[in-house]
């Protein structure tokens, strides 16, 4: 009787505190028409009959934890695993910096972007690569095509989406200044303006 009130008082005092804020990040990253409340109760229970929970201390990351494999399995059991997905699950990770997880957010955003644009049968190479991890045998059975093809297309595919992604991150070099800053600097060096390191 007094571990299940230690227990109790370790759930209340440890686990509840954080179920608002596990119910708002849900709620942001849940498709419509998903049950958020059964997925919110899913997790209280799930963190409720943790066997070691004396050794669970932050309560929002462990129940973060859960929901975020929770939603993988369901993301799995439905067989619809989109970037966007994947961005929203960075969201799911406890205590790391917010200000991060936005720019990880972003940054898949355009890399969907960047897939978006691929030619359909790269497109869809790629993602079943990548995203679902199936072999090039699997691809090319389903898709009715020779296991070269598919790793042509695969080829193809990931060249166009680095060539992207580099003149993307020139791009945002040279806005923020850097290049034209890192040459000023070099030119002073070289002019021997700046006192010698040390």
């Amino acid at each position: 009787m007094q571990g299940v009130r230690a227990k109790l008082d370790w759930f209340k005092t440890v686990i509840l505190p954080h179920e608002a804020a596990l119910r708002g990040r849900l709620r942001r990253i849940l498709p419509t028409g998903h049950e958020l409340e059964d997925m919110v109760a899913e997790v209280l229970t799930r963190a409720y009959a943790t066997e070691n929970w004396t050794n669970v201390t932050t309560g929002r990351a462990y129940l973060f934890t859960i929901a975020r494999n929770l939603v993988i399995d369901a993301a799995r059991r439905n067989k619809v695993v989109s970037f966007e997905t994947i961005a929203d699950l960075e969201l799911l990770q406890g205590e790391s910096n917010t200000e991060a997880q936005l720019h990880a957010r972003e940054a898949l955003r355009q890399v969907q972007t960047i897939v978006d644009s691929l030619p359909v049968q790269c497109r869809r190479v790629f993602v079943l690569r990548r995203v679902h991890e199936k072999s090039m045998l699997e691809i090319a059975e389903e898709m009715g095509l020779s296991v070269s093809t598919v790793e042509k297309h695969l080829a193809k595919a990931i060249a166009i989406v680095m060539r992207a992604w580099a003149e993307r991150e020139e791009t945002d070099f040279e806005r923020a200044g850097v290049g034209s800053r890192v040459k000023r600097g070099a030119e002073q060096d070289r002019g021997g303006s700046r006192a010698p390191a040390g």
